[in-house]
């Protein structure tokens, strides 16, 4: 059957039409829960797949107690037997704030124009537990969470900075998706959490990695109160045995660890009512002042330094206007203000001024009021008690001008009587000593110049040594030469050693390998291919004597004999060994 163009695409068409029609009325809409059970401060994946279709808008759940947000969405179209078919999901990230039984109602969207709706799902949250005292401190532990703070009794008002210290073991490659889920901190204003810098610790046979995360806290409820527990968790992706593969393309085993620390009991108490000043405005602050130098004259400068530091409205203290201290002329004043700590919990009101006194009759720098927002009280965190708000007075030691002893000469070892008056003038020496002739100039010294000459001398010498031994790198022929030489220098001694010994086998292995050696070095070319031949072909080129070449030949021969009929007696060998060096004279005479 034969199909023209026109009908090709009238049943493409009409396929197409069909398979869109078919993912039409496959259309559907669900929700799933990649865990059902978590710990508390685990996170589970909320997916809502939506297939055949694009909803018109996207639900968002809210359930009291999870905290879900949305992570992304992904979209996948395939096309299977002319039908067409898209899937759309997208997903949420589903943080659990307390334990207990949840259920995601029934979510209801409309694709195509038909409404859909998801079957509730269900959540249980279990409570977590803090690991072991001896878990911890045996280093047993992958991951953990610590809570500390830096006291635990407290007044109401009072301001401190909290540590979430997060411990992450030595073979842990990669770590993230830190969520903190849950803080219980009934009776405190928890403000914006902070990394802190990183440290390290040694806990037990391994090392952790220290990250804290400084968490503001404010007490405001009396009482014995409980900070904590605080639950979290941690995605970790753990070395796999040590494989640098996986270390450098972070492909680790992946694993959620929840984390939960301990309870920390805190002592809140309320600020006393018994002595209460009409204008205390909730200063919780403790004065410190400086004042230097404390010794002076009339006229010179003092410096006094004043920091106020606490929590509450420490930015709106003041000093009084007009600034006037009694005994005193006030040069210079300045005021900042500055954070105590990394999250500005506690902070400080620092004054300084630059005063002198003006008479000899001051014995103090006087007490300094302070106003803050018309207030000029406080209260001391240190003794639990209301103050002025004041810096104290503090002893000064001031002379006048003209009233300084002068400094008296000290006394001549050579005093006179009391009833003999001073000498104006000393008398001079009488003896000069015995005069000595002056050295010699070291430049006029021959001794001096003979040093001076050395590094001259050494110079000149390892310029020559450098010169020899660059020329030598560069000629390999003579580099051959001085290595075969030494060959042979050694090799006579262990012909003669041979010959004393009467070791015939060793004395003409020996033989015929300095013969190579050296008719190699001679010819040019690799001892191994040395052979009898060489001496009648190559060596009569290089002006050899007929009586060369005749000892020669009888050296090969008796090296070749020596295997079925070695030389016997000793002198034999000696007289061999004495005709051999003869011959490599002669060679080492020859020009190459």
């Amino acid at each position: 059957m034969r199909f023209t163009l026109k009908t090709l695409v009238v049943l493409l068409t009409v396929g197409l039409i069909s398979g869109a029609a078919e993912a039409v009325w496959a259309a559907s809409f669900t929700a799933s829960l990649d865990r059902n059970t978590l710990t508390l401060g685990e996170s589970a994946t909320l997916s809502l797949t939506f297939e055949g279709g694009k909803p018109s808008s996207v639900p968002a759940p809210q359930v009291p107690g999870l905290q879900i947000d949305q992570a992304g969405q992904s979209e996948n179209v395939s096309i299977v037997n002319r039908a067409i078919s898209s899937t759309l999901t997208v997903t949420f990230v589903v943080t659990p704030q307390r334990a207990g039984e949840f259920t995601l109602p029934a979510l209801a969207a409309t694709l195509n124009n038909q409404p859909f709706s998801t079957r509730p799902v269900k959540l249980t949250v279990t409570k977590g537990s803090a690991p072991s005292a001896a878990a911890v401190k045996a280093g047993n532990e992958m991951a953990f969470l610590k809570l500390v703070l830096p006291k635990t009794r407290l007044y109401v008002g009072e301001s401190l900075a909290g540590r979430l210290e997060l411990y992450l073991r030595d073979d842990i490659q990669n770590f993230g998706n830190f969520r903190l889920s849950a803080l219980s901190a009934e009776g405190f204003s928890v403000g914006k959490i902070i990394e802190g810098p990183h440290g390290r610790v040694q806990i037990g046979s391994h090392a952790f990695t220290v990250i804290p995360l400084l968490v503001p806290l404010t007490d405001v409820q009396a009482g014995r109160l409980t900070l904590g527990p605080a639950n979290a968790s941690v995605v970790i992706v753990l070395n796999q045995g040590g494989d640098p593969f996986f270390q450098v393309f972070n492909q680790g085993q992946q694993k959620q660890i929840p984390l939960m620390t301990e309870a920390v009991p805190v002592e809140s108490l309320p600020l006393p009512a018994a002595g209460r000043p009409r204008d205390f405005n909730g200063l919780l602050a403790e004065v410190a002042v400086s004042v230097g130098p404390t010794n002076l004259l009339v006229g010179d400068p003092v410096t006094v330094r004043v920091q106020i530091s606490g929590c509450g409205p420490i930015e709106a203290i003041q000093l009084p206007a007009p600034l006037e201290v009694k005994g005193f002329k006030v040069f210079q004043s300045s005021a900042t203000v500055t954070n105590l700590d990394p999250l500005g919990v506690q902070k400080a009101r620092i004054f300084e001024l630059v005063a002198a006194p003006q008479n000899a009759d001051v014995r103090e720098w006087p007490e300094l009021p302070f106003t803050c927002n018309g207030a000029t009280s406080r209260f001391d965190l240190q003794d639990g008690t209301y103050h002025q708000l004041a810096a104290r007075a503090v002893p000064l030691t001031v002379k006048a001008a003209g009233a300084t002893p002068l400094p008296m000469p000290a006394a001549s070892k050579n005093a006179v009587a009391d009833n003999q008056s001073p000498q104006d003038l000393l008398p001079l020496k009488d003896r000069l000593g015995p005069l000595t002739p002056a050295a010699a100039p070291l430049v006029t010294q021959p001794s001096f110049l003979a040093l001076q000459s050395l590094p001259v001398l050494a110079f000149f010498a390892a310029l020559i040594w450098r010169k020899r031994a660059d020329h030598l790198a560069n000629n390999p022929r003579r580099r051959r030469q001085r290595a075969v030489a030494l060959l042979i220098r050694g090799g006579l001694a262990d012909l003669n050693k041979f010959a004393t010994e009467n070791n015939s086998n060793e004395f003409f292995a020996m033989l015929f390998r300095l013969l190579q050696e050296q008719l190699g070095e001679r010819l040019a070319c690799p001892a191994t291919a040395i052979t009898e031949a060489d001496v009648d072909k190559r060596l009569i080129y290089l002006g050899a004597r007929p009586a060369t070449l005749e000892a020669l030949r009888d050296l090969f021969q008796l090296c070749n004999q020596a295997r079925y009929a070695p030389i016997q007696t000793r002198q034999e060998l000696i007289t061999v060994a004495a005709k051999f060096k003869n011959v490599v004279s002669e060679l080492q005479n020859l020009k190459a």
